[in-house]
């Protein structure tokens, strides 16, 4: 008796797609295009300022608007730091303060976070719950005596207010950050430095402070960017132009929209990349720490 086959389509057979496969492979897809149609929200604006310090002046007031320049102006960023402002002395003021602002942040935050997990003594949890509260206060709430007690010590018009505090303590999410890391160390590796006899300050310089390098390098990004682009404090603090920082230096193409008679605009826009090229820098390149911090810190609470 004859036999007969059903024909089947080659294709089926090779590469079968299960209805829960299908709805996987879908649910990917409009995963991807969200994310595309975020990274074009938030990066357009990135663009648009990029596009714009290259632009001529023309360019910059035309309508409708030019997306891309027809001849990219590089001398503009040239002319920024070549105008009568004290541009060059604005990067240096801000590199300055950044440095400072983070090695007392990384080194005092350290301490006390290596206080709030490795010491046993009584009134430890309550000072770390103080500590966390702090974080409640808008910055606005202590600003008036903070700016009281810094005009009664002289240090109004000058560095001092921006990064001398970050010295004693660091604030309360650096410390936490580092608590969070510290208790993840295990407590078998100051007993044994203990028993070799180490002291406590050896056990935390030598011992848990290198294991501590990718929180460090969490922290160090953070309050980086942040002190890199604090406006409010340079500008409550700070009176002289040439102690002015980067981020309120950029007033000045606002607050003076001419100079010799021709827009600042496309100026401004070279100004602001040059002060954003170097955090974007720092970030990509410290993306791996920053991640691998985050998630340590917060393994065990």
């Amino acid at each position: 008796m004859a036999q007969t086959t059903l024909s089947q389509d080659p294709l089926s057979k090779q590469f079968p797609v299960s209805p829960r496969q299908a709805s996987h492979i879908l649910g990917r897809v409009l995963t991807y295009l969200i994310i595309f149609a975020l990274c074009v929200l938030f990066g357009y604006p990135l663009f648009w300022t990029a596009m714009s310090s290259l632009k001529t002046i023309p360019e910059m007031f035309s309508f409708p608007p030019i997306m891309i320049p027809s001849v990219p102006q590089w001398a503009n960023y040239w002319t920024v730091l070549n105008i009568d402002y004290p541009v060059g002395r604005w990067f240096s003021n801000s590199v300055l303060i950044v440095i400072l602002t983070s090695f007392g942040t990384l080194i005092t935050s350290s301490l006390v976070a290596y206080s709030f997990a490795r010491f046993q003594y009584r009134g430890r949890d309550v000072l770390f719950m103080i500590t966390l509260s702090t974080m409640m206060l808008p910055a606005q709430v202590t600003l008036i005596p903070q700016f009281v007690l810094f005009y009664k010590l002289g240090w109004v018009n000058t560095h001092l207010p921006l990064w001398v505090p970050h010295w004693f303590g660091g604030g309360a999410f650096a410390i936490f950050l580092m608590r969070q890391f510290f208790l993840t160390l295990p407590l078998d590796l100051d007993e044994a430095a203990l028993i070799d006899g180490a002291g406590y300050f050896r056990i935390f310089w030598s011992i848990l402070l290198p294991l501590c390098k990718p929180v460090l390098a969490t922290l160090a990004i953070i309050t980086i960017i942040a002190s890199w682009s604090d406006f409010l404090g340079p500008l409550i603090y700070l009176n002289t132009p040439e102690k002015f920082t980067v981020s309120v230096g950029l007033q000045f193409f606002n607050a003076v929209p001419e100079v010799g008679g021709e827009p600042m605009q496309h100026l401004l826009m070279a100004a602001c990349v040059m002060s954003m090229v170097p955090i974007i820098l720092m970030f990509f390149f410290g993306q791996r720490f920053f991640v691998q911090g985050i998630v340590m810190s917060g393994i065990k609470g």
